[in-house]
């Protein structure tokens, strides 16, 4: 018997969580699944805190993709740390003690990650107990052994970007560790979404993190159908695809270029970024918004494909274009010399963390919502999942490329078979609690939308979590025995979100 199906039959009771099984469990059977992700048995999807006091655990088995989330509700605060045996699970304990004030019991790590003591309060979400907002000192890990100095960047950076701390301990040019400090753009999402109308919810999801607009507002509002038993009309469900899938072209081509960049070589940043405009003005032109924002709401979609020439001509002046600059990506000696080898992951250590997206491809995994959970219409749709086994910034630029091919594919077929019909339908009336989850493919990978519906139809509580959560600690992973000016590189082919993972 799988470990999911023995925490189905351990369950004290099921919530009313849709579509996936949602478990209310007790602390041994909160222990029994930490342990299981310990052994590798289930992978963490997610870990946060809803409302009365109650701790969420999402869990997928990785050998069927069947997936459930383990509900645990505490009656002193305090709830078995997951992090003591799983360490993926650390910096979501960390978020969870902070702004919940509930404990996780044997937590190794007992820093604060988002509060940085500039809030005036404790625990916002929790005790709200008031302190001298006069800022934290942050205990940095210390690495011993040969003599080794210490560089700090940020939290500000050059250029537009948004600020994150990267404290270097260094033996000459050979990094020896890396640690992060984040949190400078937390915005209490949650507290935000807690109480909002499904309305005003839709638009704070898509403004999580804007590279991914498209992703956050397909997985709200999925998670949001799934609560209330909603069925979208069919064209609806073909457009937000379609909306999807453009929005993975634009910013991978946005890495390739920044990632080439970084190595010196501006030009396919020149090249990479006018086929991405293209992108952009060809979003604009059909649906209204170059990032597409606010057009997937829960329902269905808020604006019609009516001229599918400006897509058309996208693709094929994309399929013109990309080609050339492979080869030159490729064929660039130079280039190469700083790509291959480089940062390279671990497929273990990509393995325990169960990281998606072209961070999680290129180290061997396959793991991709649009096929395994699978939502519509993509198990109609042909495409594969490109796989690298190198683990270093040369595979995760190939994932990028392949993916880009992919999804003109997927854009091909989308057009051709796009049905007519209605784009959308209205809310019903909820009549009681209820529940549903969702996860979406972004470009960096999956992300995932928990609501909870009140009885009077809004948010009772939410949670949103991007791809980042799971990919920033393997930054500080990969850039171990690098040397300090490849850091760029590495932390571009991550390409990380700081606002999705602050939340």
């Amino acid at each position: 018997m799988s470990l999911v199906s023995s925490l189905i039959e351990q369950a004290i009771h099921r919530t009313a969580l849709r579509p996936w099984p949602g478990l209310a469990v007790d602390a041994d059977t909160w222990r029994a699944a930490t342990l299981g992700l310990g052994a590798g048995e289930v992978s963490l999807v997610a870990l946060w805190a809803g409302d009365a006091g109650t701790v969420h655990m999402a869990l997928r088995d990785p050998a069927d993709g069947q997936s459930v989330v383990l509900s645990l509700a505490t009656t002193d605060g305090t709830f078995p740390s997951v992090g003591l045996t799983h360490p993926p699970a650390l910096r979501p304990e960390r978020v969870i003690r902070e702004l919940h004030g509930l404990v996780p019991e044997g937590c190794p790590d007992d820093r604060d990650w988002l509060d940085q003591g500039r809030w005036g309060v404790r625990h916002p979400l929790g005790a709200a107990t008031a302190v001298a907002a006069d800022g934290d000192a942050y205990a940095f890990r210390a690495a011993e052994g040969v003599p080794m100095h210490q560089i700090a960047v940020g939290p500000v950076h050059a250029g537009i970007i948004e600020p994150g701390h990267f404290r270097f301990t260094a033996n000459g040019e050979h990094v020896v560790r890396l640690e992060e400090r984040l949190g400078y753009v937390h915005k209490g999402v949650d507290s935000l979404l807690r109480g909002a109308s499904i309305v005003d919810g839709a638009r704070l999801a898509a403004r999580v993190s804007g590279d991914s607009t498209v992703a956050y507002s397909i997985a709200y509002a999925r998670a949001v159908e799934a609560a209330l038993g909603l069925a979208i009309p069919e064209r609806a469900v073909w457009l937000r695809a379609l909306m999807a899938e453009l929005e993975r072209i634009a910013n991978h081509l946005g890495d390739i270029g920044a990632i080439c960049n970084d190595a010196a070589f501006a030009m396919m940043l020149a090249h990479c970024g006018v086929l991405r405009e293209q992108v952009l003005r060809a979003a604009k032109a059909t649906f209204g918004h170059r990032l597409m924002m606010d057009r997937v709401i829960p329902g269905g979609v808020a604006v019609d494909l009516t001229d599918a020439a400006p897509i058309r001509k996208l693709v094929a002046a994309i399929r013109s274009a990309f080609p050339a600059l492979i080869s030159l990506y490729d064929n660039s000696a130079s280039l190469q010399n700083r790509t291959v080898s480089t940062g390279t992951l671990d497929a273990g250590l990509a393995r325990q963390y169960a990281v998606g997206g072209p961070v999680g491809r290129a180290s061997g995994l396959t793991f991709d919502a649009r096929k395994a959970p699978g939502y519509a219409p993509y198990p109609d749709l042909v495409f594969n999942i490109p796989v690298r086994e190198s683990g270093d910034v040369d595979g995760r630029v190939w994932i990028r490329i392949d993916e880009v091919n992919e999804s003109l594919g997927l854009i091909d077929q989308i057009l051709t078979r796009l049905p007519s019909g209605p784009i959308a339908v209205a809310l019903p009336t909820a009549s009681e609690p209820s529940e549903g989850v969702a996860l979406a493919e972004a470009f960096r990978g999956d992300v995932m939308a928990w609501v909870k519906l009140g009885a009077d139809g809004r948010l009772a509580a939410a949670h949103l979590r991007d791809a980042s959560v799971f990919q920033w600690p393997l930054l500080e992973a990969v850039i171990e025995n690098n040397i300090v000016a490849d850091f760029p590189l590495c932390n571009k082919s991550f390409n990380c979100s700081y606002s999705g993972h602050d939340l």
